[in-house]
């Protein structure tokens, strides 16, 4: 008699933030209407608290079973620090690493909440985390998502983690000897980016999956069913984000987890200070906190409106009505914002002001 090979459930999303969850549930709503409701979503609380929004995301009936996942960082395990000593030399800083790449995947087993080799198709958001690694070392097939909208084309981690020898080591990757972010690991399938074109380093694993797609059509009902995941309180927020304090102008602050927290406050002073007047006039300020901000906003600008952090700022889309004058970010990519007039992206020149120019252009350290 033989046994009947158990059938694998259909997709898992592994994410990080609440942008991750976004694009997770965008990309189960692009799916036929008949294939939603199947797959699972895992949320990883080792760099972000996402609320409760697990309740809220198994309540929606768009995924069949929601996670929280303890995923450990690296310094979780004293152990691990041996294998990060340079040893001056660089074959014996290789051996090191081929070391710690194992470690590292094994003792991730025992708080990994799902068993992977039960799902078709895996999908990691950032698998520079630990997840990457215990994926890897346990030999199992994952599709690796863009962590933030082009956000390589700002960052390319993959390279900046690696500089010096990236071909040697690329190449290690490829061999399973130690892993790579980014489509380098020899169990990523592939890797999703937005937009190929705009990547100075190609990847022969790089896929593109235009994130426009997953928006364009959107039904009524689905927005709905996003605002209700990731807003707590949606008629509040309405109610909030519409404010204007009786001013003819409006404009959206981004928040960025920047800096130490006093250059950080300062940095923010600054740009309301420079965007706040439109045609001569004082325009309401509306600040949205990054979901790993930890500076108080409402209390170091008690003057201005301070919406709740714990969303992706996308939803914004689906207020009707919603209108800035003018949304501005630093590193945030503001080209998804559906609500705005004018997207201020102000970038490295801009932080230049503020931090040592080193610790942002990191595509200009690569080599």
């Amino acid at each position: 008699m033989t046994s009947k090979k158990k059938e694998k459930k259909s997709r898992i999303y592994v994410c990080h933030t609440f942008y991750h969850a976004y694009i997770a549930c965008l990309k189960e709503f692009h799916l036929p209407a008949e294939e939603r409701g199947k797959a699972t979503l895992v949320l990883s609380k080792m760099s972000n608290d996402f609320g409760n929004l697990k309740e809220r995301a198994e309540k929606s009936g768009l995924f069949e079973a929601v996670f929280d996942y303890d995923e450990k960082e690296e310094s979780f395990f004293p152990e691990l620090a041996a294998y990060r000593q340079d040893t001056g030399n660089l074959v014996k800083n290789m051996i090191q690493r081929i070391r710690f790449t194992k470690k590292f995947g094994k003792l991730q087993a025992p708080y990994v909440p799902v068993d992977f080799r039960e799902y078709g198709d895996i999908y990691v958001f950032c698998d520079s985390d630990p997840v990457g690694y215990y994926l890897s070392t346990h030999r199992i097939p994952y599709h690796a998502v863009e962590d933030g909208l082009d956000c390589i084309k700002y960052y390319d981690t993959a390279r900046f983690d690696n500089r010096g020898h990236f071909g040697l080591k690329a190449w290690m990757a490829a061999h399973n000897l130690i892993h790579i972010q980014n489509g380098y690991s020899k169990y990523c399938i592939d890797m999703e980016v937005n937009d190929i074109s705009a990547l100075q380093y190609p990847c022969p694993k790089y896929i593109e999956k235009p994130r426009k797609e997953l928006t364009e059509h959107l039904t009524e009902e689905a927005k709905k069913i996003l605002a209700d995941i990731f807003i707590e309180n949606k008629e509040e927020l309405e109610k909030t984000v519409k404010e204007d304090g009786g001013k003819k102008h409006r404009i959206l602050v981004l928040s960025e987890p920047l800096c130490d927290l006093e250059t950080r406050k300062r940095i923010f002073a600054d740009i309301i200070e420079e965007f706040q007047v439109i045609d001569g006039q004082q325009a309401a300020v509306l600040i949205k906190p990054h979901p790993r901000d930890v500076v108080d906003y409402r209390e170091v600008f008690p003057e201005h409106i301070v919406l709740d952090g714990k969303f992706p700022m996308e939803i914004l889309n689906y207020v009707e009505g919603l209108t800035f004058d003018k949304v501005i970010s630093v590193f945030t990519v503001p080209h998804a914002i559906l609500f705005a007039k004018e997207k201020v992206f102000l970038g490295k020149d801009f932080m230049d002001k503020y931090e040592d120019p080193m610790i942002h252009r990191q595509n200009e350290q690569i080599y």
